[in-house]
């Protein structure tokens, strides 16, 4: 099933031009197939940190040899003000997805997380507007609602951070409202909800908890979950996060503006990993490990779930996938790139 069925024609009678930075990674190379098998142009940034050339390869494969011929990639970094200005060169749009994502990557290091997630950020900003680019889109965060405790949570309503990188995110959103008042130049940041599905890196320290999971089950590895399992989030697929950005650099917009892009739901951990192995064992792969309870970890949040009634009427977003449907969606991949993974790592 093809989840990306955007045409042509909703993008205007002439093709335009999209910058996508981060077009290697997860979010970002979906964007990259829903834009180019709507014809569009598509210009990608990335320096490889986390994103994959398999990804790039991967949307190869999805679309046609005419498609592919209608994407030019820059292999350059954020914290190079030169790189931004070449791809913002000439483009309509700009889809701004790379950052170094995950709350305990910061607290390793958060020099580095600032450096590319503000500093790039302003680099890419600047590009932007001295380009008079129509729209600039940017991949905020969940974490910017820190300490706030109710919910869901709403746009407006944000408490004290509880990392590095959420700081990173909150002065982002800072940065693009100040442009607003300041040069005119209006952008739109979406606050991600725990996006998942196809292409999300299941290995590493930082990776997110569904593609993580799921590889372990997949090599019947016992799963490890930190807190009581109580813990609740947001979960999105993808193909919600890539309507979101589409519709949100064609929307109007007379100032610079925040939105959820979540379901407005919550799933628990528990719930989460039944779902999982509910899902593996439609595919075939059956799992009957216990989950392995361990301390709560550091700088997350215990309960997140979005307000999505402003991202509505603002830029037209209605999720089309909830969990269970992403994750029917999505498990296929997992297990053919797990096993292919498994595969090499034996040989």
């Amino acid at each position: 099933m093809d989840i990306y069925h955007y045409q042509s024609s909703q993008f205007g009678a002439t093709p335009a031009r999209w910058l996508v930075t981060g077009c290697a990674g997860f979010i970002g190379s979906h964007l990259l197939e829903a834009l180019l098998k709507a014809d569009q142009f598509v210009v990608g940034l990335d320096n490889f940190a986390t994103g994959y050339q398999r990804n790039l390869d991967q949307v190869q494969a999805l679309v046609s040899p005419a498609q592919w011929q209608r994407f030019s990639f820059i292999q350059g970094d954020i914290r190079n003000p030169e790189h931004c200005q070449q791809a913002c060169e000439g483009v309509d749009y700009v889809l701004h997805q790379a950052a170094l994502g995950s709350v305990p990557r910061s607290l390793a290091d958060p020099a580095t997380t600032n450096a590319v997630n503000i500093s790039g950020f302003l680099n890419m900003l600047l590009a932007a507007r001295d380009a008079s680019v129509k729209r600039f889109v940017y991949a905020a965060s969940s974490s910017t609602y820190g300490d706030h405790p109710a919910l869901p949570k709403v746009e407006q309503h944000i408490g004290k951070p509880l990392s590095p990188y959420a700081i990173t995110k909150y002065v982002n959103e800072l940065y693009a409202d100040v442009f607003s008042s300041s040069y005119g130049f209006h952008s739109i940041g979406l606050r991600y909800f725990n996006v998942f599905g196809p292409r999300q890196d299941p290995a590493g320290a930082y990776a997110a908890v569904i593609p993580k999971w799921t590889a372990a089950m997949i090599a019947n590895q016992a799963v490890a979950i930190n807190g009581d399992g109580e813990t609740s989030r947001d979960f999105c697929f993808v193909a919600n996060a890539v309507q979101a950005n589409l519709k949100a650099a064609l929307a109007p917009l007379t100032q610079s503006e925040v939105v959820n892009v979540a379901l407005g739901d919550r799933t628990t951990l528990n719930q989460l990993y039944a779902a999982i192995a509910d899902k593996l064992a439609a595919n075939g792969v059956h799992y009957s490990l216990a989950p392995q309870y361990k301390d709560f970890r550091a700088g997350d949040v215990r309960h997140s779930q979005a307000d999505i009634s402003k991202a509505g009427p603002l830029i037209g977003y209605q999720p089309e996938y909830r969990i269970d449907a992403g994750l029917a969606l999505a498990m296929p991949w997992y297990i053919a790139n797990n096993q292919t993974a498994n595969a090499a790592s034996n040989s």
